[in-house]
């Protein structure tokens, strides 16, 4: 399997972790308004995909509306029409496609895509969501990558569309913090098993649980580093000595001079 690496461009620029949001602005995450932002701001963008009833990629962290919109339940029983007429909380946003988050960046920053999990145990997923994702990005011109926590979404990416970056979102997998994952599939998780057999070329991983030697193991074979989610410079200053780049909110990271 080819291993794509991750473009130079993802290392010179801050990712702004769901786009530059706030919400005291109307700037909710991965709100259009968050990415323009980002954008007019110079930063890189990093933005989460949940799937439509009707099989189109949408922009939005949860499984749920019930936290971002006035709405309740999952979003996957929601159609793309339905989906983008729900404004997002203190907001005149609604929720983006894939589609019209692409046609705003339009290759003028990079574009770090969290494929949500749609197994919701970390197990083999249909691959409606990541051919949905494919679809989408198939024209699309400017720095792209995707990644996913769950390895099945990044086999589909690979298989799918195999000249687009892939990674894998890791974490120190806390059976506290991961509930009702399995404990046994976090054991397996956490030292990043899939790496070689997905053909990724970076992970991101958390930030708090950056001195773990895996990562060593990783960089030594060529993998780029990123991590979630810093919060201050001070913790961007102490996470750069592990990783080459970093997802932030919160605060404005420094660009480059």
């Amino acid at each position: 399997m080819t291993r794509i690496p991750l473009p130079h461009a993802f290392l010179d620029l801050p990712l702004a972790h769901r786009a530059l949001h706030d919400r005291t602005t109307g700037r909710i995450e991965n709100s259009p308004a968050a990415i323009r932002s980002a954008i007019e701001a110079g930063y890189g963008i990093e933005i989460d995909l949940q799937l439509s009833s009707d099989g189109v990629a949408m922009v939005f962290h949860d499984e749920t509306l019930d936290r971002l919109t006035d709405e309740t339940g999952p979003v996957a029983a929601r159609t793309a029409a339905d989906l983008t007429g729900i404004r997002l909380k203190d907001s005149a946003d609604t929720i983006p496609t894939l589609a019209d988050v692409l046609a705003v960046v339009a290759g003028r920053v990079p574009l770090l895509i969290e494929i949500k999990d749609q197994s919701l145990t970390m197990g083999p997923t249909d691959g409606r969501l990541e051919a949905a994702t494919a679809e989408a990005l198939q024209d699309y011109q400017g720095p792209v990558a995707v990644m996913s926590f769950n390895p099945s979404s990044v086999h589909h990416m690979a298989r799918l569309a195999p000249d687009i970056p892939r990674g894998i979102t890791t974490s120190a997998y806390d059976p506290a913090d991961w509930a009702p994952l399995p404990e046994d599939i976090c054991d397996r998780l956490r030292d990043i098993p899939d790496y070689e057999a997905t053909g990724a070329g970076f992970v991101s991983h958390e930030a708090a649980d950056l001195a773990r030697p895996r990562l060593n193991e990783l960089k030594a074979m060529g993998a780029t580093i990123l991590c979630w989610t810093i919060r201050s410079p001070e913790d961007e200053a102490l996470a750069r000595h592990v990783a080459d780049n970093v997802t932030f909110e919160g605060y404005r990271a420094a660009l480059p001079a």
